[in-house]
């Protein structure tokens, strides 16, 4: 099992919109970014964990816990040419981008903003804290039960 930060802006698709869905899974489309894609389509399995991240919003924060419930699979989103995610490059036969499927699993009792995981030093090492615009970013055990422990949620 592997840890995984998601950032989603709320407007967009917040954590609420997930447990909302059928099932409470979603999956995670529209996402642009060569290696985020490549998390998607190589790294991230059923059974991953995900840090839920609100971004874009005046205090970004980890606001939930997901698990990753199907691995990568090529965005139908990129083959729309009536969608917002729509890439004129992209076909069955090539579809360029990946998505995984996400179910809701529980909201942290107390969101972790983004000034706090930069004021913890065992979080500085987070791609978070050093390259802040990736969507998906890989999350090491110890900065996953860190982030659980400030959030006020069980760590493993």
């Amino acid at each position: 099992m592997a840890f995984w930060l998601f950032k989603t802006e709320p407007g967009c698709f917040s954590f609420a919109d997930l447990k909302a869905r059928p099932n409470m899974t979603e999956p995670w489309d529209g996402v642009r970014n060569y290696q985020a894609r490549n998390f998607l389509r190589d790294r991230i399995k059923p059974g991953d964990r995900v840090l839920f991240y609100h971004s874009n919003i005046p205090e970004p924060a980890v606001v939930g816990i997901a698990e990753v419930v199907r691995e990568g699979y090529p965005d139908s989103t990129a083959m729309n040419p009536a969608g917002e995610h729509f890439d004129p490059k992209a076909s069955p036969d090539n579809p360029i981008w990946y998505m995984v499927d996400v179910r809701y699993g529980e909201p942290l009792p107390r969101p972790v903003s983004l000034e706090q995981i930069k004021a913890n030093p065992l979080l500085a090492e987070m791609p978070l804290v050093k390259r802040s615009r990736l969507s998906i970013q890989p999350v090491t055990a110890e900065e996953w039960r860190t982030i659980l422990i400030m959030g006020g949620a069980e760590a493993p």
